[in-house]
C-alpha cells in the first residue's frame, strides 16, 4: 500500500523518534508528505474540568514549551517543515481525526505503550486514535528501555 500524505502524532518525549522514524520509512518507500502534529490537553480536563483558579498562565508556558520541542524536531527531521507541522490546544482523539481529514492525510502514525491490566481498561492515545479514524492508522510499538 502506498500513502501520500503521513500525519504522526507526537508527545514531544524522546520516546517519539522510533514513531517519526517509522512514519520517515513509509513517506520515503511511498514518496509521501510527512505531518507532525502534538495536542497540548487543557489542564482542567485532567481536573474534571472544575479547576477553582485560573490555569491560563500555566497553560500557556505548556503550550510555549511544547513550540520549543516541536520546533527541535523540525530542525532535527527535516522532512517536516514549519507548514507542516501542528500544536494545538483539545482532546487528542479529536484533533488529530480532525487535522488528519483537513489536510487529506491517509495515514495516521502514533506511538503505543502496550499497555496492560488496568491502563488497558483506561485507554491510551493510541487507542482512541483509532476508534473512529479517518484513515489507516499504524500504532508503533515503543519498547521501554531497561
Amino acid at each position: 500500500m502506498s500513502y501520500e500524505h503521513i500525519l504522526v502524532a507526537v508527545d514531544l518525549t524522546e520516546e517519539c523518534d522510533p514513531v517519526i522514524k517509522r512514519a520517515r520509512a513509509f513517506a520515503v518507500a511511498s514518496g509521501a508528505k510527512l505531518s507532525l502534529v502534538h495536542i497540548v490537553e487543557p489542564m482542567a480536563m485532567a481536573f474534571g474540568g472544575d479547576v477553582p483558579m485560573d490555569l491560563s498562565q500555566l497553560q500557556q508556558q505548556q503550550f510555549d514549551q511544547a513550540k520549543e520541542r516541536l520546533d527541535r524536531l523540525i530542525v532535527k527531521y527535516p522532512e517536516v517543515t514549519k507548514e507542516n507541522s501542528h500544536l494545538t490546544y483539545g482532546q487528542p482523539r479529536q484533533e488529530i481525526h480532525h487535522l488528519a481529514k483537513e489536510h487529506g492525510c491517509d495515514l495516521i502514525v502514533v506511538g503505543s505503550h502496550g499497555r496492560h491490566g488496568l491502563a488497558l481498561l483506561l485507554g491510551s492515545t493510541a487507542n482512541d486514535v483509532l476508534h473512529g479514524a479517518p484513515c489507516d492508522v499504524l500504532a508503533v510499538k515503543l519498547v521501554k528501555n531497561t
